[in-house]
């Protein structure tokens, strides 16, 4: 997963860009960039680390301009230890183009070699946005071989790219003297959507992000989601245009962003992220009692952050007390180097710090995000049995995950999730809980219906295995579990 941001301003807005970058930070905490745009200069800076580990002071004064893109990242295709795989990718020709991308493309290997040998474009790494970038800028330069850049013409190349793309994809782009293009791959699985900003001189400011929380932060109102395969078009003037760039569009947003990648206080597709977290709860609380009548449970806890509004709820729905049961330090990261060494047990130990009172001599249903590989959960259940804790169930917020995910979530390959082909039962016995409790899909797609009526298709394909972009079949799954690249 990734954040990307896209400002059009009357006044410098590398400031304002930085500050936005911060407000997706939750989105990659890998790499960070950020290019900005000056007339027909471009200016850019990328790097290794959090945004304000890469982009210092003397690099805002360097990145001028009332334009630019950004992006923090966290590494879905590619080597996450090469800076050039930073995001924005930049190629200068036609006219000058930065972009920058959220999701996966899952047909990189047949559009690298379509733009090695029949574009004949140079990239110069293993990712797949690098590959967009150059693809973006054929269509383009087909287009103005002979003629100067217009709006219709810059529709017209993402009407093309979208035929030679597949996964799921959201984009900014710079265009050197031009302005801001932002488009949504036409299932529109990863997100987009549009701010505006209005300022005393009668200028309208616009801003594009991955979430509205940042625009919320910096000053920005939501004006909507940029639908499915939909492009927008924000001149330097402060004029926007937008056009639908595909034949057969149809909304079907990655669900697991509800469940653990956006953050609570954004807004995505209408469904304020808290109220979705807090209708999980009261689904989880049914399904319990439905198949676990009997389970005896005396508090319910999550584990921080995330979870709390759908542990909150779920308590609610059950008729038990929550309570806080675990002090996280922020200021230790997520150690994913290891997930089989004493070092990780060391690293969600000094993470996850547990308030004894809670646990001790009861009953516990702890309630967290999801479970994947298993080893997380299984060091949080040794810290509250540790504790006191007679009994530990865990419930997810999420449904059970079974599947590669292959359009921009950063998940392990099928092989090593444990959910894949293990029971509920054997899922328990495996990270040690007294019992293993999933939101049902089918609960999780009904209280998102219920918020957005409109809302009745989505990606899940890492709960129930359906690609709905038709290209993924076993040999590519196997190929993902052998560490090939698409």
């Amino acid at each position: 997963m990734c954040g990307i941001v896209g400002v059009v301003a009357n006044y410098p807005i590398n400031k304002l860009l930085y500050n936005a970058l911060n407000g997706v930070q939750h989105r990659g905490q890998q790499a960070a960039g950020m290019a900005t745009m000056d007339g027909n200069l471009m200016y850019l800076r990328k790097g290794i680390g959090l945004i304000s580990q890469v982009i210092g002071q003397s690099d805002l004064n360097y990145l001028v301009g009332n334009a630019g893109i950004g992006h923090v990242r966290y590494p879905t295709a590619g080597s996450a230890d090469d800076p050039e795989q930073a995001h924005p990718f930049y190629v200068n020709s036609p006219f000058g183009i930065m972009l920058a991308h959220n999701g996966n493309l899952t047909n990189t290997e047949q559009l690298r070699n379509e733009v090695l040998n029949r574009n004949h474009r140079h990239v110069r790494t293993r990712s797949d946005s690098e590959v967009l970038t150059n693809a973006f800028a054929h269509e383009l330069q087909k287009l103005t071989a002979d003629s100067e850049l217009s709006n219709d013409k810059i529709f017209k190349a993402i009407y093309q790219l979208n035929n030679r793309l597949a996964g799921g994809y959201a984009v900014v782009s710079l265009i050197a003297d031009y302005g801001l293009i932002g488009f949504r791959d036409p299932f529109a699985i990863r997100p987009l959507v549009l701010g505006k900003k209005e300022s005393l001189d009668g200028f309208t400011s616009y801003m594009l992000a991955s979430e509205s929380c940042t625009l919320n932060i910096n000053g920005f109102q939501l004006i909507r989601d940029i639908e499915p395969g939909e492009a927008v078009i924000i001149t330097l003037d402060g004029k926007i245009f937008s056009k639908s760039c595909h034949d057969n569009p149809s909304l079907n947003i990655c669900i697991f962003e509800y469940a653990y990648l956006a953050r609570s206080d954004s807004i995505m597709e209408q469904i304020p992220i808290q109220l979705a977290r807090q209708a999980m709860g009261k689904y989880l609380a049914k399904t319990i009692l439905t198949k676990f009548p009997d389970l005896e449970i005396d508090v319910v806890i999550p584990v921080p952050d995330i979870t709390r509004a759908v542990a909150i709820a779920t308590a609610e729905g059950l008729g038990k007390p929550y309570q806080e049961g675990f002090v996280k330090n922020h200021l230790i990261g997520n150690d994913k180097a290891s997930h089989d060494s004493e070092q990780f047990q060391t690293s969600v130990i000094n993470r996850l710090s547990p308030i004894s009172l809670e646990f001790k001599n009861k009953n516990v249903l702890l309630v967290d995000t999801s479970i994947v590989r298993g080893n997380t959960s299984r060091e949080i259940i040794k810290i509250a049995r540790n504790a006191g804790a007679k009994r530990v169930y865990l419930a997810s917020a999420a449904p059970k995950i079974c599947y590669s995910s292959v359009y921009g979530v950063d998940m392990p390959v099928y092989t090593q999730l444990i959910g894949h082909a293990k029971s509920d039962e054997e899922v328990a016995v495996e990270i040690g809980a007294d019992a293993v409790i999933y939101q049902e899909l089918a609960d999780f797609k009904q209280c998102l219906h219920e918020i957005n009526p409109k809302l009745v298709n989505f990606e899940a394909s890492c709960f129930d295995g359906n690609y709905i972009s038709g290209d993924i079949n076993e040999e590519f799954l196997q190929s993902l579990a052998n560490g090939v690249n698409h």
